[in-house]
């Protein structure tokens, strides 16, 4: 019975956002503890600027990822389908879903770079994020 109350919670839109919400201060934390711990090391701004680009990264885009996993209102009614040509659906989809699609990486796209020098180019930043998309989208089109 407690299973089916949280995962009713957890798995709407507004739960996500209110958990998101409510674990900013725990994300705050972990940075804390991190350039706490590496600060050791003698080089305290660095320990600080990584600490914050690797709870960024996980802050910034598992939320997003989260939402954008959870099944649709529709979920079982509508067959599933499998659509290998780029873009197809770009021109039935709102500007809100455009915009909400590539916010889902851009707290990637920017700490990865503060926290991997060697990925701080444009195309390898390309390259992580098609990579990504194409693990979203995978995992979207082909449910467990």
């Amino acid at each position: 019975m407690i299973i089916e109350d949280w995962h009713g919670w957890v798995g709407t839109f507004t739960g996500v956002v209110l958990l998101t919400v409510a674990v900013l201060p725990l994300a705050a934390l972990a940075v804390w503890a991190l350039a706490r711990r590496r600060s050791v090391t003698g080089r305290p701004a660095r320990a600080w600027r990584t600490a914050l680009a690797e709870v960024g990264i996980v802050y910034g885009t598992v939320p997003w990822v989260w939402m954008i996993m959870l099944p649709g209102s529709r979920a079982g009614e509508v067959p599933g389908r499998v659509s290998l040509v780029p873009l197809r659906d770009l021109v039935t989809m709102s500007t809100g879903q455009v915009v909400g699609n590539l916010l889902v990486f851009a707290a990637l796209g920017f700490l990865v770079p503060l926290r991997f020098p060697a990925l701080a180019s444009l195309p390898r930043i390309l390259a992580l994020a098609a990579g990504c998309s194409t693990l979203v989208e995978t995992a979207l089109r082909f449910p467990p």
